[in-house]
């Protein structure tokens, strides 16, 4: 089970840096890249768009595999019972609880005897 919460946990990370590198690239109306301009400079505009692409295609393909192998670590059921036998069980449950009422404390009041008709 701690491999399950390691990857969880993994994934979570990855999620916030894929956040922080959505939020760099460059869109139609500017980017964050752009306030970027000494490193644009030094390296040049197209390198920073190279490599935020390759980060963001990278982090997509980790989280891509870590969930896979999250799906394939994650804690089982160690009863093996059937959903469908599980909720028809918990239904003849109830029925019985239903009928276990009928003797329950709380009585009913017998209907009050109809009054009479004022005679004129």
């Amino acid at each position: 089970m701690g491999t399950y919460f390691l990857l969880i946990v993994l994934i979570v990370i990855a999620a916030v840096l894929m956040v922080g590198i959505v939020l760099i690239q460059e869109s139609k109306g500017g980017g964050l890249a752009s306030n970027f301009s000494s490193y644009n400079q030094i390296g040049g505009v197209r390198k920073t768009t190279d490599f935020i692409e390759k980060a963001t295609w990278s982090l997509a393909a980790f989280m891509v595999v870590v969930s896979i192998a999250c799906a394939y670590v994650a804690p089982k059921n160690e009863a093996n019972v059937n959903l469908i036998d599980q909720v028809e069980g918990s239904a003849a449950t109830s029925a019985g609880n239903a009928n276990s009422l009928v003797g329950s404390p709380v009585q009913e009041e017998a209907p009050a005897a109809p009054t009479p008709a004022p005679e004129n």
